[in-house]
C-alpha cells in the first residue's frame, strides 16, 4: 500500500504520539516480564537478567519487537490502537537499517536521564525524577523542529502520521 505523505505536513500531536509511547510501554512490561520469567525458569536461576547479558537480552528483545512492527506494518499494537504509523519519506514501512536505526536512536529519550543517574549516583525517587525530566525534555525537543518531528525521527529520515482505519 502507497501512502501519500505530504513532507510539510504536522504530524500528530505530541500528546497522541506520548500516548502511545506509554501504552507501548505497559504492553512491553508484560512482554519482557513473560521473557524474564521463562528465561529464569530455563536457565534455573532467579537472577538470570542480571548484569551485562540481561541487559543485553532485554535490549534486543525490544528492539525485535520494535523493529518487526515497524518494517512489517509502520505500527505497534499501541500505535494502532492510537492510529498512528511509522513512514519513510516516501510513505513506506521503514527498511530494517531504518528501523534499527530508529530503535536505536529512540534510546535518545532516555539516555540524558540515565547518564545523568550514573554521574550523580542517584537512588530511589531522584531516578524517576529524573527520568520524568528527561522525557519531559525531548518532549519539549519536539515542539522546537519545524514538522514537531522527535529527534531520533529527524535524524534516520522517519516521521509519524495519522492513519485512520479504512471503512469498508
Amino acid at each position: 500500500m502507497t501512502l501519500t505523505v505530504d513532507p510539510g505536513a504536522t504530524p500528530p500531536g505530541l500528546a497522541r504520539r506520548f500516548a502511545a509511547f506509554l501504552y507501548d510501554g505497559a504492553l512491553l512490561f508484560g512482554v519482557l516480564f513473560s521473557a524474564g520469567l521463562l528465561t529464569s525458569i530455563v536457565v534455573g536461576r532467579q537472577d538470570a537478567l542480571r548484569g551485562t547479558a540481561g541487559l543485553a537480552f532485554l535490549l534486543i528483545g525490544l528492539g525485535a519487537y520494535f523493529v518487526y512492527f515497524w518494517t512489517r506494518s509502520g505500527q505497534t499494537l499501541a500505535m494502532k490502537t492510537w492510529h498512528l504509523r511509522v513512514v519513510d519519506g516516501a510513505g513506506q514501512p521503514l527498511g530494517l537499517g531504518r528501523a534499527v536505526a530508529r530503535y536505536l536512536l529512540s534510546w535518545l529519550w532516555f539516555l540524558p536521564a540515565l547518564i545523568t543517574v550514573k554521574v550523580m549516583h542517584l537512588h530511589g525517587a531522584a531516578i524517576l525524577g529524573s527520568l520524568v525530566a528527561g522525557i519531559a525534555g525531548y518532549l519539549l525537543v519536539a515542539r522546537l523542529h519545524p514538522q514537531r518531528q522527535f529527534l531520533h525521527d529527524a535524524i534516520c529520515g522517519s516521521r509519524i502520521i495519522t492513519q485512520l482505519p479504512v471503512r469498508s
